[in-house]
């Protein structure tokens, strides 16, 4: 079912893009592709974004409950959902942006393992000619690819330590431009030392486990998913200095 519906698209649509674009560089049909991808996907990744912030924005509300409810658990679970209803939280809608993604990183991942293996002359390999529509079957039976960005990078390669650099630094800028601020400690938050060390704990590990996975994979594979990250922290730029929630109210001067 996702080689149907994910890998096969993406794999013409790549390939599609590599025969029309001056050069035939498989580089900037990536960088397109992903370009496409995140706009299809932008209005879901902005209902993440706006999820995470609203649960930012409810933290000290969820720590008083924790606190009247530390020893009833039924209740304290009950009140948290009241209180998502109430504000129209839906704790889950974060992460489903995250599993397409990672789906369609998979997939892509397939496409450079399966779909992009080539022949010493840069030929596809016959067997994966037939994922392809009529036309560009018989096109890249005759063409080789250029599987290289802009003649800089061997996209078929591994190891590319500059795209893991990149993907490293984006994948952190990204998650702290998301990162609640840090609270004054309360009486009540007896947990909330190890709250904030876990958080910080991700923010750091997260660009680290990335870079380790860029650094091992094609670096196909790291230029797309160095570009959606960029996309990223610019989508989410606009959404913290655009949206009103984000906008600090100054309250109303008094009257003497």
């Amino acid at each position: 079912m996702l080689h149907d519906y994910i890998y096969v698209p993406i794999y013409n649509a790549l390939l599609w893009l590599v025969q029309v674009l001056p050069g035939h560089d498989l580089g900037l049909a990536i960088i397109l592709i992903t370009l496409a991808i995140r706009l299809i996907l932008y209005y879901p990744s902005l209902a993440s974004i706006k999820s995470s912030r609203q649960l930012q924005n409810l933290q000290p509300r969820l720590k008083e409950l924790q606190a009247q409810y530390k020893n009833d658990k039924e209740g304290l679970a009950r009140e948290q959902m009241k209180l998502y209803k109430e504000s129209k939280v839906n704790p889950a809608a974060s992460c489903l942006p995250l599993i397409v993604q990672l789906l369609i990183f998979f997939q892509l991942y397939q496409v450079f393992l399966n779909g992009l293996k080539l022949t010493p002359e840069g030929f596809i390999q016959p067997d994966q000619l037939k994922d392809l529509m009529g036309g560009l079957r018989i096109y890249f039976e005759a063409n080789p690819i250029n599987a290289t960005l802009f003649g800089w990078i061997d996209l078929s390669a591994t190891k590319n330590i500059f795209l893991a650099l990149l993907t490293g630094a984006t994948q952190f800028w990204q998650t702290k431009m998301l990162a609640a601020p840090k609270e004054p400690k309360t009486p009540e938050a007896r947990d909330e030392a190890m709250t904030s060390a876990v958080n910080r704990s991700m923010m750091y590990t997260l660009p680290l486990v990335m870079m380790w996975i860029t650094y091992t994979l094609p670096a196909g594979l790291g230029l797309y998913w160095s570009v959606s990250s960029i996309f990223g922290v610019v989508q989410q730029y606009i959404f913290l200095h655009t949206h009103p929630m984000n906008k600090k109210t100054t309250p109303p001067a008094t009257t003497a």
